[in-house]
């Protein structure tokens, strides 16, 4: 007997259900193509636990005669493509003719369907690949396919499956790409018998976008339209300035296909280097269409990554037109930008007398130029020293203890190069790093909310809403308690929606929506670690996010004698003064005894 046989046709098409079906979203997008390839203006996807337990995809597109039908369920039987030559011009999503076999192959498969010219439709059902009956039914014309118990025949690939959420999640996402792709159909998502999402036909993509993603992410976009060299871009792109700090919004189709394309992706990156804060990505919901054989989708099983055949061209054409559309928003926006001829340095102010440098004597060796800003001589308010350093571990409760400390002065004396603040003392002499010192007094706030047992906080007069995609609404929902103990009243209000009724004292009303989506995207980008065993964050990771938060959205005070003394007698108040949330020093202290070491006295 050969060792060597050839694999009957049910384990060959679990070995492909293995490759395109790797979870119950990558079957909906499967049968979701199949509906618009067969012209389907309505497409409706019910799914039950994740999809793990029952699937339904249902189309108006043009159906299936019986006999068309039941060779469906073959493998590579498809209507797409004829030979080898039709692989380099694809106009359509499906054509390999392995994904209703895959599918029917790892779990209980009911398709029904009626073409328009027929009077009644075909029904078969298939069992692990096992057809069990066809027959002739009643029904309206189009398909509709049912999926349950997926993977029960492969009970190995259910061990690799997610919670049931993430599982929604991920259909709920995809759903929302293909309809943010094809606003020319009307798309309906029923979760566990609730209809989650239902969008009319849209003519306008904006409008499909304001539905799905919310008006506030819609009133964020510009329009972007060229076509050049066969390619033809449109679609929306953020203002510049607006960024997200993950790819989340970051949509990218091509010929109606979402895809993952890493030109396309570098185009969109590299196009608002100069409009957005480095390491922040830009929203778009871009559309490329390009003739079908200068594109090959035919790169992996699961269609997401394609290849161009002049990536270059087409990178260069997405990058130019993307630049030239924000270069025309900064303009628009600024309108008087052609009378300012240079930015002048932003000099600290003082009540009546212009800092100068003070006069270095030249020194036979040469130095670096080091500009030194005094504060006027008015009544220095001494700062009192710090206390002695106090363990991380004790802060939770000794934040609300009230401690002596020795009265020691300092007296403010200037800026070092508008970048450091100096202090004279009884021991010598203190250099303040500001950023630093501030983001321990903002870490230290939001830890003393966090464990006090009535945090602070202001009550909104009018609620804020928040409308969440499915996964960062997944995420947020594990964080309420915890935003609870900072003061955040957040409470659902829907499905993927939430109220916001308070915020803490130490946020800024303006800040509350900012704050929520830069937390919830650097979650989402794992930026932000959480424990494991809670899957929730630490109060210390929320007390360090919200002083880096607050630290790039304070701007520097602008009168040095205030910020001298407030910052650094906020500063000395915090139980470890020494180094910021990331454990660098905020400050240095040079005395006496160094200074005469240094002159050789």
């Amino acid at each position: 007997m050969s060792r060597i046989q050839i694999l009957p046709d049910k384990v060959a098409n679990q070995i492909a259900a293995g490759e395109v079906i790797e979870r119950p979203a990558a079957a909906v997008k499967e049968l979701v193509e199949n509906s618009l390839d067969a012209g389907a203006t309505r497409i409706e996807v019910e799914f039950r636990n994740g999809g793990k337990s029952y699937l339904r995809i249902e189309d108006d597109g043009y159906g299936m005669t019986p006999e068309e039908a039941l060779i469906s369920l073959k493998r590579h039987a498809t209507s797409k493509i004829r030979d080898s030559k039709d692989l380099f011009a694809i106009n359509s999503f499906g054509f390999r003719g392995e994904a209703l076999p895959s599918i029917a192959s790892v779990s209980k498969f009911t398709l029904r369907t009626r073409p328009k010219e027929a009077q009644s439709g075909t029904e078969i059902l298939v069992n692990a690949g096992q057809v069990m009956h066809q027959k002739e039914i009643g029904m309206a014309p189009g398909t509709r396919i049912e999926v349950s118990s997926l993977f029960h025949s492969v009970p190995v690939r259910r061990k690799f499956l997610k919670t049931d959420n993430t599982e929604a999640a991920h259909i709920t996402q995809l759903m929302r790409q293909y309809a943010v792709a094809h606003p020319e159909v009307a798309f309906t998502i029923v979760e566990n018998g609730r209809t989650q999402f239902q969008s009319p036909v849209c003519r306008d993509l904006r409008d499909r976008v304001a539905e799905i993603w919310g008006r506030r992410i819609a009133r964020d976009l510009i329009p972007v339209e060229r076509e050049e060299s066969g390619i033809h871009i449109h679609g929306l792109i953020s203002k510049p300035g607006v960024a997200r700090s993950t790819r989340q919004e970051m949509i990218t189709l091509v010929n109606g296909r979402p895809v993952d394309s890493r030109a396309l992706y570098y185009a969109l990156i590299e196009s608002y280097h100069s409009f957005i804060p480095k390491g922040r990505y830009p929203l778009a919901f871009l559309t490329v269409d390009v003739p079908p054989d200068a594109v090959d989708v035919n790169v992996h099983p699961s269609k997401r990554e394609i290849r161009f055949r002049d990536e270059a061209l087409v990178r260069g054409t997405v990058m130019e037109t993307i630049i030239g559309v924000l270069r025309e928003a900064v303009e628009r926006s600024t309108p008087d930008l052609g009378q300012v001829n240079r930015v002048e340095p932003i000099q600290p102010k003082t009540p009546e007398t212009t800092p100068q440098p003070i006069p270095v004597t030249p020194s036979p060796r040469p130095v670096a130029s080091i500009n030194v800003t005094p504060i006027p001589q008015a009544q220095p308010q001494p700062v009192p020293s710090r206390p002695a350093p106090v363990p991380e571990t004790q802060r939770a409760r000794d934040t609300n203890r009230d401690k002596p400390t020795p009265k020691i002065d300092w007296i403010p004396k200037g800026w070092l190069n508008e970048r450091y603040m100096l202090f004279e003392t009884s021991q010598g002499l203190i250099i303040l790093y500001p950023p630093r010192a501030r983001a321990r007094v903002l870490y230290e706030q939001v830890l003393q909310s966090t464990y006090s047992e009535q945090p602070s906080s202001q009550r909104l007069l009018i609620p804020q809403p928040l409308d969440l995609p499915p996964v960062a609404a997944q995420i947020l929902e594990a964080q309420i308690p915890l935003l609870a103990q900072v003061g955040f009243e957040v409470e659902p209000f829907g499905r993927n929606f939430y109220r916001i009724s308070a915020y803490p004292s130490w946020l800024e009303e303006s800040d509350v929506d900012p704050y929520f989506q830069a937390l919830i995207d650097d979650l989402v980008g794992g930026n932000l670690k959480v424990s494991e065993r809670q899957k929730s964050l630490t109060a210390d990771t929320l007390a360090r996010f919200s002083s880096r938060f607050r630290l790039a959205r304070t701007p520097r005070q602008s009168d040095p004698a205030q910020s001298h003394t407030a910052l650094a007698t906020t500063l000395l108040s915090c139980q470890n003064p020494l180094t910021d949330p990331e454990g660098k020093p905020t400050f240095l202290e040079l005395n006496h005894r160094e200074f005469r070491e240094r002159f050789s006295f």
